[in-house]
């Protein structure tokens, strides 16, 4: 048997309730959210399996891994903070805290030693700015960590992931329709889980290419999509999503123009000394 990789998306944050939340510098789960992480633990059946545990280091996504795997949590496993798992864009919402600060919050149940202090660094340039390049690469980064702790594992290990629904889509290359909703970017729900088992298990696929399992499909009822009908959906995510990432870069250049024109001093404005 292969080790399972059990990727899942976070329960629900404060972002996820309006726009303006996205405002949000790496906000809290809901009440709500706390609870999804409740039923989540109810439901998944590997609890005495799981070898593994890995998160993006959002803050989010690592108190759902805590909450909703704390059977695994109890045994000693510690959480793996993995930065090439973070969201997508650069919205405050997706940025995530200083390492000094996840450290005071999350150890010694999280393990930080993958996030350095660039790790929350979104700006153009950067190994995190959103672009499709950088998304593929640490998609494929991602899977490729994966798949070194399942060798770890062995074939009886299950791992999980907790991370979120924009950069899902790109560790897994499936690119599904997104949920219907104001705010929706994705076709993961909130704290949904799918498995899935690595297609070579020799290490000779450097993309680490991953597949569902059967029993994860049947599971959520879904339909398979052909490799043409996959490509096509693809193209209109990623088109997409250009459009998005750069109405949120003009927006972001907007409001710090704003920013800077109000800061400047003003025609005639006196000094603070009086001059």
């Amino acid at each position: 048997m292969a080790p399972t990789v059990h990727l899942v998306r976070h329960a629900e944050g404060y972002h996820n309730l309006c726009k303006e939340n996205q405002q949000l510098r790496d906000p809290d789960l809901t009440p709500l959210g706390e609870q999804q992480c409740d039923d989540l633990r109810t439901v998944f059946p590997f609890h005495d399996k799981v070898t593994h545990l890995t998160a993006s280091p959002i803050r989010r996504t690592l108190w759902t891994c805590l909450h909703a795997f704390e059977p695994a949590v109890r045994k000693g496993i510690k959480v793996l903070a993995l930065p090439s798992a973070q969201e997508v864009s650069a919205l405050p919402c997706d940025t995530g805290s200083d390492r000094d600060k996840l450290m005071a919050e999350f150890e010694p149940l999280v393990e930080l030693a993958l996030c350095d202090d660039a790790w929350n660094v979104k700006t153009p340039g950067s190994t995190y700015h959103p672009n499709l390049a950088n998304l593929e690469a640490r998609a494929k980064k991602t899977r490729r960590w994966l798949r070194e702790l399942a060798t770890e594992a062995g074939d009886d290990g299950h791992l999980v992931l907790v991370t979120h629904g924009g950069i899902l889509h790109f560790i897994t290359e499936v690119f599904d329709a997104p949920n219907k909703g104001e705010n929706a970017r994705t076709g993961w729900a909130n704290a949904e889980y799918r498995s899935y088992h690595f297609v070579d298990e020799s290490k000779q696929d450097t993309n680490a290419t991953m597949k569902e399992t059967e029993e994860s499909q049947r599971r959520r009822h879904a339909i398979p999509m052909t490799e043409t009908v996959k490509m096509e959906v693809k193209t209109a995510w990623v088109a997409s999503l250009k459009m998005m990432l750069q109405k949120e870069a003009d927006e972001a250049a907007h409001a710090a123009a704003a920013a800077a024109q109000n800061a400047a001093p003003q025609n005639g404005a006196k000094r603070v000394d009086g001059s």
